[in-house]
């Protein structure tokens, strides 16, 4: 069930049908895995691969699916990414920045998720490798998403995507990173993408809100596994106040000179009120952001396409937004 943010007050979420039937293969498949704290980080991403490789089956077709570099001339060197282009594409191009709490994941376990975005919105998908926590902390991967944005419109250019809007999209660390790009735009005063969706994203280190405090979903996602990705990624507590580490902490100018965004959160997720707080006060400043509250859904949903009804909604209500809005076919800014 799908809805329009509001209040979640006075009702104990609930997985919908599908959603329960889902977490109990998960349970079972998952059965006996080790937490990936306490493995070595080579060996808690490969779990993390494999786990997530359940995902990526039943792959849409793309009219072109290919490895790419993205080179800016800065400090960083070159940034390899993924490209993806779906059939009959129109003109611009969508960053999308994957999830995994800042330590986990790549554009290769969000791969269906990937293509799915591409084939709804029917715009082609960059999707870059970040730096990834604690070996690389904050900022370091936020410093190759913001040189990747840098990079985008010449690297779609070169590989024959016509000229068009630039949106930046990402999903919970993505989704950060995504904010926190943009963030980074406005304060370096470089160009800014021209829309954003940023699915059930972590925009604060508050951890005494609602979703918060709500007993842990039956799936996923936990308040103290959210803790500890904070840990490794911003260790000094101090560094969560900047708002390119926390976006919730950026300046009401700050916000209201974002483009255009598409939220969306999942109710079964700790991360839920991050979504929510921020949509808050994107209205009370007179914006019209849209941000849609998927209901009886846990935190990362969006991979299970294959399996999932509500995740494919997800996907249509972002496209939809994407038509309403205008952005998939004016010609962007100019640059």
């Amino acid at each position: 069930m799908t809805g329009r943010a509001g209040s979640t007050a006075g009702r104990t979420p609930e997985p919908t049908r599908q959603m329960g039937a889902l977490i109990e293969r998960l349970k079972a498949e998952d059965e006996g895995l080790a937490d990936p704290f306490t493995l070595p980080h080579d060996q808690a991403r490969a779990q993390f691969e494999r786990s997530n490789s359940r995902w990526n089956v039943e792959l849409p077709e793309m009219a072109a699916a290919k490895d790419i570099t993205l080179s800016d001339g800065s400090q960083i060197g070159p940034i390899t990414a993924t490209l993806r282009i779906p059939f009959e594409p129109r003109p611009g191009f969508i960053l999308y920045l994957h999830g995994g709490g800042w330590m986990f994941g790549s554009p290769h376990t969000h791969e269906r998720a990937i293509r799915f975005l591409a084939a709804s919105c029917r715009m082609a998908v960059i999707a870059p490798f970040y730096r990834r926590a604690p070996e690389a902390p904050f900022p370091a991967g936020l410093e190759d998403c913001k040189a990747a944005w840098g990079a985008a419109f010449a690297a779609a250019a070169a590989h024959g995507i016509d000229a068009g809007p630039g949106g930046i999209s990402g999903d919970s660390a993505g989704a950060n990173l995504a904010m926190a790009t943009m963030l980074g735009a406005l304060r370096e005063s470089t160009p800014l993408p021209d829309f954003a969706l940023l699915f059930y994203g972590v925009y604060s280190a508050d951890f005494t809100t609602a979703s918060y405090c709500m007993p842990d979903p039956p799936y996923g996602l936990t308040t103290a596994r959210m803790k500890g990705y904070w840990d490794r990624y911003a260790p000094d507590p101090a560094l969560r106040g900047d708002p390119l580490a926390a976006p919730l902490n950026a300046s009401d100018e700050a916000l209201s000179a974002l483009p255009p965004l598409y939220l969306n959160a999942a109710e079964l997720d700790p991360l839920r009120d991050d979504t929510l707080g921020l949509h808050e006060r994107l209205r009370a400043l007179g914006r019209h952001d849209v941000c849609h509250l998927h209901r009886g859904v846990v935190h990362g949903f969006m991979q299970m396409t294959a399996a999932l009804e509500e995740a494919r909604t997800a996907f249509a209500l972002a496209a939809d937004w994407l038509d309403t809005a205008g952005h998939s076919s004016n010609h962007g800014r100019k640059r």
